[in-house]
């Protein structure tokens, strides 16, 4: 299985989550982090949603590394199934 990274899709304000994707060969996933575990991993808060995609772009070696490990546990969530990547996850 060749899991790569995917792209950025965006940030949903209502949910508090940035969406983006992995690859699994030629399948594309739906990932989400939340907002909560991306200060969490960079000791942050009140972060303005305008700066959201650019802490994604910051911290994303460290979500693709988590989401790929999730990914290649199957720890799929939601239909249609997908990752979600949490502060506890970190």
């Amino acid at each position: 299985m060749t899991i790569s990274q995917g792209s950025f899709r965006s940030y949903d304000f209502n949910r508090m989550v940035v969406l983006f994707s992995m690859m699994n060969e030629q399948m594309e996933v739906s990932c989400a982090i939340s907002t909560a575990a991306m200060d969490h991993i960079e000791g942050t808060k009140s972060i303005k949603p305008e700066h959201r995609e650019a802490q994604y772009f910051r911290l994303r070696a460290r979500i693709d590394a988590r989401a790929e490990a999730k990914l290649l546990a199957t720890e799929f969530e939601g239909n249609p199934p997908g990752i979600v990547l949490r502060s506890i996850d970190f």
